[in-house]
């Protein structure tokens, strides 16, 4: 017998013995362990067919952590980009999509932050015009009338106009006017009280403490009035000391106040208790009639 034939022999039984081997590989996999080396190469082929993990692979499988995926967070990095860019309404776009579409993202609060900030420098500024109205007094116009006449209040009034107190106004006066319409969103889990025009987000304050009896029960009601305060005697918005006196919000049902922490007490009074920098930007954006919801 030639060389060559023994290599050609040789060369099928390899051939032969690879077919074998991978037909019962193949076996070994799909119906039933056949131990041995094939156990080596393959410790739990009951895995492919759908059983539960055992051993070793079970525990690679444990151990495999797969990441949380946070959809809102996206949509954070690309309006910060935008913010980056100077494109302001772009990136306001994107983090008021975040606060409506994922408020339960780890970037919600900061959407919410930054959002906020922008809509009250845009409310609180006259060179944004926006939403505001010029009134030109008339003959018998009062302070309280014009702020009656366009839903709005004398805090606001005084601010647009730069007015330390209320002045005579004679006719033919200008004044910037603003529309207070907006609702006032308490929710006492979160511990939040919020701004919304319709269902548009306005502008989030922390409630550091809710100094109520139990538990505020849920509902709609209003905003009865809007009191002002020097050393805890009551000012009268004519006054010189007004601007600076310390402001509350009295909610109707339940009768509660809206007011600032107390600068010199570590006690929290009765109410619902804000920053007092916050009380102040909420004592601007109110007026009696507003609606009220506790959430």
């Amino acid at each position: 017998m030639s060389l060559w034939t023994v290599l050609k022999l040789f060369a099928a039984v390899c051939v032969l013995a690879v077919m074998a081997f991978t037909g019962m590989l193949a076996y070994h996999i799909l119906v039933r362990p056949l131990g041995g080396v094939f156990e080596k190469i393959i410790p739990n082929p009951t895995e492919v067919v759908g059983r539960p993990p055992e051993g070793d692979f079970a525990k690679m499988l444990d151990s495999a952590e797969l990441p949380d995926i946070d959809p809102g967070e996206k949509a954070f990095q690309k309006a910060h980009e935008l913010l980056a860019l100077g494109k302001l309404d772009e990136a306001r776009e994107k983090l008021t999509t975040i606060i409506n579409v994922f408020p339960s993202s780890s970037s919600a609060p900061t959407a919410r932050r930054i959002v906020g900030e922008m809509n009250l420098d845009e409310i609180l500024s006259t060179t944004h015009m926006e939403g505001k109205q010029v009134h030109v007094v008339k003959r018998g116009n009062s302070f309280l009338g014009i702020a009656g006449e366009h839903d709005t209040s004398l805090d606001i009034i005084m601010h647009l106009n730069n007015m330390m107190e209320l002045k005579n106004i004679q006719p033919g006066e200008e004044l910037v006017v603003m529309p207070l319409n907006f609702r006032i969103l308490i929710e006492p889990q979160r511990k939040t009280l919020s701004f919304w025009d319709g269902d548009r987000f306005i502008r989030e304050y922390p409630i550091i403490h809710l100094g109520v009896p139990g538990v505020l029960p849920a509902g709609k009601t209003k905003i009865s009035s809007k009191i002002a305060e020097v050393q805890g005697k009551r000012v009268a918005p004519q006054s010189k000391d007004y601007r600076s006196s310390e402001k509350l919000v009295q909610i109707a049902k339940p009768s509660l106040l809206i007011r600032g922490a107390p600068e010199k007490s570590e006690e929290f009074p009765h109410g619902i208790i804000v920053r007092p920098q916050d009380m102040e930007e909420i004592s601007l954006l109110t007026r009696v009639g507003n609606e009220v919801e506790i959430r």
